[in-house]
């Protein structure tokens, strides 16, 4: 199986050796997820809930298309795929 390219975000590069993508083999974007974690034991946990959902402020890409408008985290991945992880930044006045 080809591995999947993982680019991450900088908020989540500490938690794995500071690298800006990873290379999994995974079926589904949850497979994705859960290979990252296991890698990098806890980054999971930035990325998804406990109950397993993805967190609301994070955005993932699958070759350039959000997850959300696939099939979520059962989306399909292909070998050479890329997948982006991105956090929802938010701002205002202070």
């Amino acid at each position: 199986m080809q591995g999947v390219t993982v680019w991450l975000p900088p908020a989540l590069r500490p938690r794995a050796g500071n690298r800006k993508a990873a290379v999994v083999e995974a079926g589904t974007v949850r497979d994705v997820i859960e290979a990252l974690d296991r890698a990098y034991p806890g980054l999971g946990f930035n990325i998804r809930y406990e109950t397993g959902e993805l967190r609301r402020f994070v955005n993932i890409f699958l070759d350039g298309e959000e997850i959300r408008h696939l099939q979520e985290l059962d989306t399909p991945v292909p070998p050479g795929a890329t997948v982006h992880i991105l956090h929802s930044v938010a701002g205002g006045v202070i």
